[in-house]
């Protein structure tokens, strides 16, 4: 079985004190690191997917619903968009840029953008349209599974391990390397992962 691990969103604008701080969300960052630390031979392909919104739209929003809209957060170039601190230092070399130019919740709907880059609608377009896709990369590294962790565990932890499986991959999310906006919401993304064929499981 050839393995990746996909570390979901863990930047500041998520964690505690940022546009949408997660409760805990420093605490899974410290934890995630750890885990890579102690792991990163058990994989043959590592990547990061990170909000980095340009002009996402309706997504933003100045009186947001937090269910299609949200308050400003993950804008691109800021310090809050960038990897947190402990994930930052783990020197990952794949990084999946996501939500430039639209609502973007899956890392399968993002494009592998190395840099800082605040790129325009067509270069967005363009790398896309080349294939520069979680999906692809994923295939080209051999992978068939996939293990999951980040935040949030009720949105783009959901979004991202539910494509995973769409794209023909075995699934594991670690339960003990995320965390939901809320209880309930998690709960409720638990049950949705689960009926999707996702394995829960907390990590080693």
């Amino acid at each position: 079985m050839t393995k990746a691990l996909i570390v979901v969103d863990m930047q500041p604008t998520f964690c505690e004190g940022g546009e949408l701080g997660v409760e805990g969300g420093n605490a899974v960052a410290e934890r995630i690191a750890d885990y890579v630390n102690a792991h990163r031979s058990e994989y043959a392909y590592i990547a990061t997917t990170q909000d980095w919104h340009i002009e996402p739209g309706a997504h933003w929003s100045a009186e947001p619903d937090f269910v299609d809209t949200w308050p400003k957060h993950g804008a691109a170039g800021t310090p809050n968009a960038e990897l947190h601190p402990a994930i930052k230092a783990l020197i990952i070399h794949h990084h999946f840029k996501k939500g430039q130019y639209s609502a973007a919740y899956s890392g399968f709907e993002g494009i592998e953008d190395n840099t800082d880059r605040i790129q325009t609608r067509e270069e967005v377009a363009a790398e896309q349209s080349a294939g520069k896709t979680l999906a692809n990369a994923l295939k080209a590294a051999g992978v068939s599974h996939v293990d999951v962790v980040g935040i949030a565990e009720s949105h783009c932890v959901k979004d991202t391990a539910l494509d995973a499986r769409k794209f023909g991959f075995e699934v594991t999310v670690f339960e003990d390397l995320t965390v939901p906006v809320s209880e309930e919401l998690g709960v409720a993304a638990r049950k949705q992962m689960a009926a999707g064929g996702i394995t829960l499981a907390e990590s080693r």
